[in-house]
């Protein structure tokens, strides 16, 4: 299929939507990384001498790794806050209204980030802002799913993990430019003003029209999902992949918004079918007692810890640190290359997991980084840089072919609409843990191994992933129902 095809069917406004919501993961990227370059700055380990923007301010908070760690990790505790809230409110009052939550803690947090005089304001704008990423990365994904066209969900799904990746390289841009003096604080306050254009977007969007449908709302759903198909797209065959019962029922409450007046007395039946239609939604602990859901959960929550156990974050967070003494001045630039090469890996093979499947890029994003871990390892124990920042490239590039986007597109195919949000919930409460593993302990283990064994580590994890994925998670590729997916043990019985 030719993603060329796709386009020429999508309306501006589509488009829109895509870009506007996915800033919050960009969002999540640009704080996940923002630490990075200006670290050594930040915690006072050079210092430079160069005008004070913020006079009142000092030019540093000093930092031992302990602190730094801390400072770092912090984020990610928010994110696991913000990932467990957000998929239950989203189910019950709608993903618009979540993302627009969401833009608060993203401008609060860098204003504390920007203006910390200590160590304290630091770490609390930071756990604000993990709040918001936590939240974001969890709704978004639904969100994207329900307004993208059924055929290229997978396609559409996997611009959560390239705008993660293009926040990621802004903040790396910035680090290497902005990386003296009290510089540093422009770089923490720039997210702040994305969540402000964030804010200022999603005043013209649209709730998901499938959530609508799901609430007992088809009629409204389906005028919604026109403005976002085009009014001239016929849109029946994906309104009737919603369940709606019949095309009676819509009909009868369009009756309903029309003459709201005698909705009481003349559609008290269409009134009981809506509300009829309305969908239960599982909550946190039930979608884990459900024979139908328990096992879709486990799937989800793997893939995600294997995201981060596989190791990326050692790049993204501690990159530069990382291969400071094997590339000196290079290592700044290195991890620029390396966020522009994830933005331009993840993008061009986003077309591959509607086309090859889920699963397989899952098992060849695996493979390639637990290879090139290896390979890592041996190039920082043998002091080689050619062969260290060559493992280090195609470690990130590995990433983006599938361990990166696949992840955030799983939870809304291996279960249905009712259960979605909680599974990614779960889903990104385990990847926040992870992400908290790797943030808080990396920084020890590799000082007390010494030499890159760290990345010996992390090829044993891609190993022991790759068994799991290929021995537990289904191909979701061209399948229409969950039912289909999970095989006849998995249906429900009525």
């Amino acid at each position: 299929m030719d993603p060329r095809s796709w386009f020429k069917d999508l309306t501006g406004y589509f488009i829109y939507l895509l870009f506007i919501s996915t800033v919050g993961p960009l969002l999540f990227g640009f704080h996940l990384a923002e630490l990075n370059a200006p670290q050594d700055v930040v915690t006072c380990v050079k210092r430079s001498v160069s005008a004070s923007i913020l006079p009142s301010l000092p030019q540093c908070i000093p930092m031992n790794p302990t602190q730094f760690g801390l400072v770092s990790s912090i984020f990610t505790l928010g994110g696991l806050i913000g990932a467990l809230v957000a998929g239950p409110l989203s189910a019950r009052y709608g993903r618009l209204p979540t993302m627009h939550a969401t833009t608060v803690f993203f401008v609060v947090g860098p204003i504390f980030e920007a203006l910390a005089p200590s160590i304290a304001v630091m770490t609390v704008g930071r756990f604000i802002s993990g709040v918001g990423a936590g939240a974001s990365v969890v709704v978004v994904p639904i969100y994207i799913s329900e307004v993208a066209p059924p055929g290229e969900k997978g396609f559409f799904g996997s611009f959560t993990q390239v705008m993660i990746n293009f926040g990621i390289f802004v903040t790396q841009l910035l680090g290497y430019f902005l990386s003296r003096g009290q510089y540093w604080r422009i770089i923490l306050g720039v997210g702040g003003a994305i969540g402000l254009v964030q804010i200022a977007g999603l005043f013209v969007a649209v709730e998901s029209p499938k959530w609508m449908a799901d609430q007992g709302k088809p009629a409204l759903a389906k005028k919604t999902l026109k403005k976002i198909r085009g009014h001239a797209a016929n849109v029946e065959e994906e309104v009737a992949g919603w369940g709606i019962e019949s095309q009676g029922d819509m009909e009868d409450e369009e009756q309903t918004l029309l003459d709201n007046e005698d909705h009481m007395s003349q559609h008290s039946g269409s009134s009981s079918k809506t509300k009829q239609a309305k969908k239960q939604v599982f909550g946190f602990i039930e979608i884990l007692r459900s024979p139908d859901t328990n096992k879709a959960v486990f799937a989800v929550m793997m893939v995600m810890v294997a995201q981060q156990l596989c190791g990326i974050n050692s790049i993204v967070m501690y990159g530069v640190s990382l291969l400071s003494d094997l590339l000196a001045a290079n290592s700044a630039l290195l991890n620029v290359l390396v966020a522009v090469l994830n933005v331009i890996v993840t993008t061009s093979c986003a077309p591959l997991s509607d086309k090859l499947g889920r699963k397989t890029c899952l098992l060849l994003s695996i493979a390639g980084m637990g290879t090139n871990s290896l390979l890592l390892a041996i190039g920082i124990m043998r002091h080689i840089p050619m062969l260290s920042a060559v493992a280090v490239l195609l470690f990130v590039a590995s990433f983006g072919l599938g361990l990166g986007p696949v992840p955030f597109i799983l939870s809304s195919e291996l279960v249905g609409p009712e259960a979605v949000g909680a599974t990614q919930s779960w889903a990104l409460a385990a990847n926040w843990i992870s992400t908290f593993a790797i943030a808080q302990f990396f920084p020890i283990v590799n000082q007390k191994l010494g030499g890159g064994k760290v990345y010996f580590i992390f090829a044993g994890m891609a190993a022991f992933f790759a068994a799991l994925v290929a021995w537990w998670v289904p191909e979701t590729k061209g399948k229409k129902t969950v039912d289909e997916v999970w095989g006849r043990e998995a249906r429900r019985v009525d």
